[in-house]
């Protein structure tokens, strides 16, 4: 029987209801206290949808280049499209992979109506796809409904996990929240490269639809260890938007990605959920049992992850995309 590295929830014990559901979400409260990744199974989400995604995105990073191209990242104002190889950054480092950037498509302001003190609203706006696949559209869009179906639902179980009412984080998701989408390529290398550097998501919850390749990788107990796919589950990590709200009970871990070996081609499916971008998310005030000796991070209310969401996530666009940047940014001062 495979060994895994990280715990394993079963979502079904939550939709049960009564004690089964109570154990759920004590379980969930304690995984993430200790560490901030688990597979969850029994989701929800038929498989038949999520290895139509996963096929329906080898066959767009199979597209000649310039087909791909047709679509770069760099043509939007929304941080929306394809790119290439090494053209992310993160950590001041490229990453060695190719990916599909997508979000809801709510419908784009024009930029003269935005406010000068809410950039952050150009990101709102249509995706770009390839004319070639139709049927990546409905197919992706579909997974990306459910996942922030899933995800709401999930954070109503981490509210419980912490002594609150279910609704205590709705009012900031509740209308527009920010979800960005990546479908990825890791296509494999002599030597190991990084294909994400190390980091933490920044938002509330992340969900990764693995294929059968390893790549992922945590930081645990001060060593990296891999987090193997199982089929049918979803690796759910939470974000430092949920670890501050819960006055660090709540851990967001370190991970990275490595390439797979040569001739070996890594495909992936991730969610990122935050709160609206205009939303002031709530600093929780913990049942006594839940309070440590002492907070592994400085309680501050006018935290800028609390009160400035959208700046936040425009500046982490910004860093990560250069080009769109200098296309589609320039007139904007450096955002402190």
């Amino acid at each position: 029987m495979t060994q895994h590295n990280l715990p394993i929830l079963d979502f079904a014990k939550f939709r049960e209801g009564g004690s089964a559901k109570a154990e759920f979400i004590q379980e969930l409260g304690d995984v993430t206290h200790n560490i901030g990744f688990f597979y969850l199974k029994n989701h929800g989400i038929e498989q038949t949808l999520l290895d139509r995604a996963l096929e329906l995105s080898k066959q767009f990073f199979a597209l000649p280049i310039e087909k791909k191209l047709d679509i770069q990242m760099v043509k939007s104002p929304h941080f929306r499209g394809y790119t290439k190889l090494k053209d992310e950054i993160t950590r001041e480092k490229p990453d060695s992979r190719e990916q599909l950037d997508y979000m809801p498509e709510y419908k784009a302001i024009p930029l003269e109506q935005i406010p000068q003190n809410q950039p952050w609203l150009r990101i709102q706006g249509p995706n770009q796809w390839p004319e070639s696949i139709p049927d990546l559209k409905p197919t992706l869009l579909e997974l990306q409904r459910q996942k922030v179906a899933l995800a709401k639902v999930l954070l109503t179980a981490f509210a419980e996990s912490l002594g609150q009412s279910p609704d205590v984080f709705a009012h900031t998701y509740s209308t527009n929240p920010s979800v960005l989408c990546k479908a990825i390529h890791y296509p494999g290398t002599a030597q190991a490269e990084q294909g994400v550097g190390a980091h933490k998501d920044g938002g509330y919850l992340t969900l990764l639809l693995q294929d059968e390749h390893s790549g992922l990788e945590v930081l645990k107990d001060d060593e990296w260890v891999p987090a193997t796919p199982i089929k049918g589950t979803f690796i759910v990590n939470i974000g430092e938007l949920l670890e501050i709200a819960s006055q660090g009970y709540l851990k967001a871990t370190q991970h990275r990605v490595t390439t797979p070996p040569m001739n070996v081609d890594r495909y992936s499916l991730a969610f990122f959920l935050t709160s609206q971008l205009n939303a002031t998310v709530p600093l929780l005030e913990l049942p006594a049992h839940l309070q440590p000796s002492n907070f592994a991070i400085t309680q501050d209310p006018k935290n800028p992850l609390f009160t400035e969401i959208g700046k936040n996530f425009l500046k982490g666009r910004l860093r990560s995309h250069p080009d769109v940047a200098v296309a589609h940014y320039s007139d904007l001062p450096q955002l402190a």
